[in-house]
């Protein structure tokens, strides 16, 4: 290299940071508070991140109840996205607040009373959830918690419909959650889109399509291609309050094994972050990710991928105020 007085020097400050697997482990790597909600802390909170450690809604293999304590071990995911030019945990004040409080490792339905309890009281503090369960059942005391004063729009993105009937008399199992949040008032169906639908259970997903739900199946997305799915997703939901839900079998079993009910021919992890990367800007004010069940996890891949899908919706959550700031800001000019 030359030394002349016309030469770059390289040179760069020393950077010094503790390594990731040195600290304590959260969600996403945020600060934790779990103590947020009983202190009142959880009001300086503007996205609240949490773990619902509940399976008992499982139809085929359990497990989802370790997928909270699976995705804390994770790290390396975020805090910046470079599609949205957004690093979340600076602009907003974002917490790992624990995971949900049961009063009964073995009642459903008290379960999903303490889901909607913990979330009503999140959402009271002016606070939007994210959550990583837990089977989807769980999905369904959440949108109670939210839609209770205006029914929600959602983004399904899944292998299965989730609209069955009841299964051996008992109606909140994790193939039913979206009926039943239609047939509570607190899901709009005109304005509900399922994608990735797919697999042997279709005879099950009749309520979908005679509530008016719109229904966009696996190959209809490799045919249609992502960004068509995507612009039909936003017609659909419109200007209103959307909740996202993502179950992780909507990916294929090749990139995510570590789940209950695998469904083969599903999505890949790049179209998993396409899909939702084109959700910005939307009045997203929650969402979740569901049915990581990491003891089917050969190399803790469900995990990274299930970690990486709950940071690209928190970056969904924190832009909706954004969007709704720069709208307010042209309206005025």
């Amino acid at each position: 290299m030359g030394t002349g007085k016309n030469s770059i020097d390289w040179t760069e400050p020393e950077k010094r940071s503790e390594p990731a697997y040195m600290e304590a482990t959260t969600l996403l790597n945020a600060s934790s508070d779990a103590d947020a909600l009983a202190t009142g802390r959880i009001m300086d909170c503007e996205i609240a991140l949490f773990g619902v450690p509940f399976d008992l809604g499982v139809t085929n293999r359990p497990g989802a109840r370790f997928g909270p304590r699976a995705l804390r071990a994770i790290e390396r995911v975020g805090p910046y996205n470079h599609i949205h030019r957004l690093n979340p945990f600076e602009r907003f004040r974002i917490l790992d607040i624990g995971d949900t409080p049961f009063r009964s490792r073995y009642d459903i339905e008290r379960g999903h009373a303490d889901i909607e309890d913990f979330v009503r009281a999140v959402s009271a503090a002016d606070c939007r959830p994210v959550a990583i369960g837990g089977d989807h059942s769980i999905t369904l005391p959440i949108l109670k918690a939210l839609g209770r004063s205006q029914p929600l729009g959602l983004i399904h993105i899944d292998a299965h419909c989730d609209t069955e009937g009841p299964i051996d008399g008992l109606k909140f199992h994790h193939g039913g959650p979206f009926r039943e949040a239609v047939l509570e008032g607190v899901l709009d169906p005109a304005r509900t889109i399922q994608i990735g639908i797919r697999g042997a259970a279709e005879p099950a997903w009749t309520f979908s399509y005679e509530c008016g739900m719109t229904v966009v199946h696996a190959e209809a997305l490799r045919r249609r291609g992502i960004a068509d799915v995507v612009d039909q997703a936003r017609r659909i939901v419109g200007d209103g309050p959307v909740y996202v839900s993502f179950d992780i079998d909507a990916l294929d079993p090749s990139v995510a094994p570590g789940t209950g009910t695998p469904e083969p021919g599903g999505l890949s992890a790049g179209d998993a972050i396409d899909l939702l990367t084109g959700l910005a800007g939307l009045d997203i004010v929650g969402g979740d990710v569901v049915e990581v069940a990491p003891m089917y996890d050969a190399n803790d891949c469900t995990a990274l991928v299930a970690a990486q899908i709950m940071f690209e919706i928190v970056c969904l959550v924190a832009m909706a105020p954004l969007q709704r700031a720069a709208l307010s800001r042209q309206t005025q000019g």
